[in-house]
């Protein structure tokens, strides 16, 4: 089968190609789907230049992609959930497979049923957005009704469904945005919208309950002065932290070293009263049939900006890589 391979880690120019690869064999708890979309996300720049190799295990070469949709082919022994011909979506990230591909194997745990009012390429765009904004705002920041959570940059693929899941629980929203996007953020429920060319978020926004971190920088940083003691700051971008290292049972080394990386914004929060942690999404098929009841009933809708064809794969992580893009970009491998 095809597949898009990183070949050689490189911070610069890594190797990444498409390859004629062997079709892969199933575990008793896992399934082969046939690919028929796959959402393609900021972590998939990141991995090839190696800047997570002592975290994600990958043999090189390596399929790239974290999300998809398809259908069941195959089953294992031990999979009860589904059966072939079932449409599923899923993340497979950090799972040492990928989903840039005609076939990708799927452990059922990672899977649910494709909703049924999307399309493939819809419920491609949703897994790795869907679960980490979920991890985020109700798993680990347990936003309620009533308060204020502030989610930056919110015309990117986290920003566009992180903002419809915070309305949803019935949370007051602010965002980030450029000016063009002011009334496309708006309309996805966001409360205020902060114009980052003409405004400084931190000069806008005061008492607030929940800050997640979707952009690099200092921008994490002077968060910690829109917070009120007592809240949270989750970070996505970094800097990564202690318990991270500690929840991944990486070496002691790694756990110094990400401890000392996150020392300076631990010792900010702690000053102000906050706590900070470092955001790791992972696969979730209970979660993803949560979310799956969500755009069910309409409740969030799938923002997409562009679809590639499969094998304009490395233009669609160029296009997104130059981070314009109005939701989320994917990829279509089948009708």
């Amino acid at each position: 089968m095809k597949a898009l391979t990183l070949k050689k880690y490189s911070k610069s120019s890594p190797l990444i190609e498409f390859s004629d690869v062997p079709k892969p064999k199933i575990k008793p708890n896992e399934m082969l789907v046939q690919v028929y979309a796959a959402g393609v996300n900021p972590i998939d720049n990141i991995i090839p230049t190696g800047l997570f190799k002592p975290v994600l295990q990958f043999q090189l070469p390596a399929t790239l992609g974290s999300d998809l949709s398809g259908v069941v082919v195959e089953v294992g022994s031990q999979v009860t959930r589904f059966k072939p011909g079932d449409a599923v979506f899923a993340s497979i990230f950090d799972l040492g497979i990928g989903s840039f591909a005609e076939y990708a194997v799927v452990p059922e745990n990672t899977a649910a049923l494709k909703p049924t009012n999307l399309d493939f390429v819809q419920a491609a765009s949703i897994p790795m957005v869907g679960l980490t904004s979920w991890q985020a705002l109700k798993e680990r920041g347990n936003l309620k009704a009533g308060q204020k959570v502030f989610i930056p940059a919110g015309s990117g693929g986290i920003g566009t469904f992180a903002i419809q899941l915070a309305k949803h629980l019935g949370a007051t929203v602010a965002t980030t945005t450029s000016t063009g996007n002011v009334d496309f953020v708006r309309k996805l429920g966001a409360d205020t919208v902060v114009d980052y060319k003409k405004q400084e978020f931190d000069k806008v926004l005061h008492n607030y309950d929940l800050v997640l971190g979707t952009t690099k920088g200092d921008a994490i940083e002077k968060s910690i002065g829109i917070l009120k003691p007592g809240s949270k700051i989750l970070s996505l971008v970094g800097p990564l932290d202690a318990p991270f290292a500690r929840a991944r049972k990486l070496n002691g080394i790694l756990t110094f070293v990400f401890g000392l990386m996150s020392r300076k914004i631990n010792k900010l929060s702690k000053k102000q009263k906050v706590d900070y942690s470092f955001l790791f999404v992972r696969p979730n098929g209970a979660q993803l049939s949560e979310i799956g009841k969500l755009l069910e009933a309409d409740r969030i809708r799938p923002v997409i900006d562009k679809v590639f064809p499969f094998e304009q794969t490395k233009q669609a992580l160029a296009y997104l890589a130059e981070g314009h893009a109005k939701g989320k970009v994917v990829v279509k491998m089948h009708d």
